[in-house]
């Protein structure tokens, strides 16, 4: 379950937002200080409910979320960081000296830095120092130990740190800092709101961009230059798949294969905008289709409604998994279960929770999701549809252009 920070915006107020996002200027890069005090005020809030002397957190989004430091340099797996989020006060940042004077433009005082790398000491000094005090008092502290979640350190490291403070109890905080990072902000909806609104514009020029005899390589191509075109910074994530009648895989590297005459082709994007995604995709006939695609694509078009229609507050990720397999099963008798059928969706391009069968988090006013779901049909055929949304007080609103109501064709 979610541990919620609360409602933020009504959906009124809500939908004035996503709608004023779409039609004006960009919006403005980054947070202001008081975003970042209160998404630390809440987490203290809940660290003081559970018994929790702080948080240490190493991973790009946790550390992003909590000090607003945003930088591509986390590609680079040479140095570790490593922000404190103490019971009281701002948090502290323990990181590599190279990142000192970005850290320092962030809300944070308290920044302490070593020369990395050094891979006999790689901050653990600076680090047991920062903690022996909980360990003396045997103090508890979180650390994200659950699915979704890795230790972004050496496991020799964590060991030597964990020797060295024999009277620290450290125990799983996933679901505290997961469950703040589900519901969003005004100002975090604004830049999704965006990013998405980038997205079904780049997915709105796609048949004016690719023709039967492009090669699916091309086709990716153009649609990541369109996309920076129209404003996002970023599309890391393109995939998708094309193949007559239907594809079969939608995560391989795309192929010089020529698009032809009775393809189906999906693109699926995840664009950035100021650290945060968009993630859905679109499906197209090339020249022509045939009545099994048309339906598949009927079905997944209503099994999104149903999801749409179902994402509201009370009812839990689960009901939303069972809405779109209903509809699904009109086809496949899998019920499209390849898992899940969409997820969370901000700083990252997928985040909890999970649209399954075996997730129960309650949906809450202002939790963002993706609507994701899948069949198979046909000759080894499959299909996927996807929407980004917005949970409100009554319901959900669009982030994406809706997809047409019936499967477009490109001539």
């Amino acid at each position: 379950m979610p541990l919620s920070p609360g409602k933020i915006k009504s959906k009124q107020g809500l939908r004035s937002t996503i709608n004023m996002t779409r039609a004006s200027a960009t919006p403005k890069r980054g947070f202001t200080d008081l975003e970042f005090s209160q998404r630390t005020a809440r987490a203290q809030a809940l660290m003081a409910q559970a018994g929790l002397a702080g948080l240490l957190l190493m991973s790009e989004h946790e550390v992003r979320y909590f000090t607003g430091f945003h930088t591509l340099f986390w590609q680079s797996p040479t140095r570790p960081w490593f922000v404190f989020v103490p019971a009281t006060g701002k948090p502290i940042a323990v990181i590599p000296e190279i990142g000192a004077e970005l850290m320092r433009r962030c809300w944070l005082e308290d920044i302490r830095t070593w020369s990395a790398p050094t891979p006999d000491d790689d901050g653990i000094s600076l680090l047991t120092d920062l903690l022996a005090p909980f360990a003396k008092a045997g103090d508890k502290i979180g650390v994200m130990k659950g699915h979704e979640t890795l230790l972004r350190m050496p496991l020799g490291d964590w060991e030597r740190l964990m020797a060295a403070l024999p009277g620290l109890e450290v125990t799983d905080a996933t679901g505290l800092v997961q469950g703040l990072r589900m519901v969003k902000s005004e100002a975090e909806i604004e830049k999704l709101s965006y990013i998405c609104s980038v997205g079904s514009a780049a997915f709105g020029k796609v048949p004016e961009l690719i023709q039967e005899g492009l090669p699916l390589e091309e086709v990716f191509r153009k649609f990541r230059l369109a996309a920076i075109g129209l404003g996002a910074d970023d599309a890391p994530y393109v995939v998708g798949a094309a193949d007559q009648g239907g594809y079969a895989d939608v995560i391989s590297p795309p192929s010089r294969r020529p698009l032809q005459s009775g393809d189906i082709l999906m693109l699926d994007t995840g664009c950035t905008w100021d650290g945060y995604f968009c993630d859905f995709d679109r499906n197209w006939a090339v020249g022509h289709t045939d009545d099994g695609a048309k339906r598949a694509y009927d079905v997944l078009w209503r099994a999104t409604q149903a999801g749409i229609e179902a994402a509201k507050p009370g009812n839990t990720c689960r009901d939303l998994f069972a809405a779109m397999s209903a509809v699904i099963a009109e086809l496949d008798d899998s019920r499209g279960d390849i898992g899940r059928l969409g997820h969370g969706l901000g700083m990252q391009l997928t985040e909890q929770p999970s649209h399954a069968a075996f997730d129960e988090t309650a949906l809450v006013e202002n939790m963002v999701l993706t609507i994701e779901p899948s069949l198979s049909y046909g000759k080894g055929h499959m299909m996927v549809h996807e929407e980004n949304i917005v949970v409100g007080a009554q319901g959900s609103t669009l982030l994406t252009e809706r997809a047409a109501r019936e499967l477009p064709v490109i001539r």
